[in-house]
């Protein structure tokens, strides 16, 4: 009998188990009155010294929701689409195709950010947006085969599945435009 329960424990907790893979925990370290290092994941008391605290488990954050082949595909070979407010249809279609298939990508606007600016004319030697860069491969303008062919090449599902987002980091903000200081100049003749 008590067998069979434990047994009923054990298949319990490995249905349970995966509830809570995504669950994060603080743990906290300190030293305490007496010099010894603890370790709990209540805060320490207020005569601790040293105290820090980190957040444990979590299953890898949302990389962890894609599978396996995705994450593997965007670790050896990352995504990134530069795009500009005047990309258009093109850059609609870019994005479609990217949430489509699947594929976790990082958006760069290379028309208000200095930054990404720089970079794609560093890549291309131009702003022509969008651009694709998929690990070492980039490719100027959009054309849906040339974009599945790298995406096949780079190791990326074909499809994503069912109820799962594409992963898209958003474009950088543009940094905000310096305001001249004004306040030593001297003030103008009538």
């Amino acid at each position: 009998m008590k067998t069979l329960m434990f047994a009923h424990c054990v298949f319990a907790a490995a249905l349970v188990a995966p509830c809570f893979a995504h669950a994060q925990t603080n743990v906290y370290r300190w030293v305490d009155k007496d010099g010894k290092v603890q370790f709990s994941d209540s805060p320490p008391p207020a005569d601790a010294k040293d105290a820090t605290q980190r957040q444990m488990g979590g299953g890898g954050g949302e990389d962890s929701l894609l599978p396996y082949a995705t994450q593997v595909a965007k670790r050896r070979n990352p995504v990134t689409l530069y795009t500009g407010g005047d990309c258009g249809d093109a850059c609609v279609k870019a994005r479609e195709l990217l949430e489509r298939r699947g594929i976790p990508y990082t958006e760069r606007d290379a028309q208000n950010n200095d930054a990404d600016r720089e970079a794609l004319q560093k890549l291309v030697g131009s702003l022509y947006v969008p651009t694709l860069v998929v690990g070492e491969a980039t490719t100027k303008g959009f054309d849906e085969d040339l974009w599945q062919a790298a995406f096949d090449s780079a190791g990326y599902p074909k499809t994503r599945l069912p109820g799962l987002p594409a992963l898209r980091v958003p474009p950088s903000p543009a940094a905000p435009k310096a305001v001249p200081d004004n306040s030593s100049a001297e003030p103008a003749s009538k």
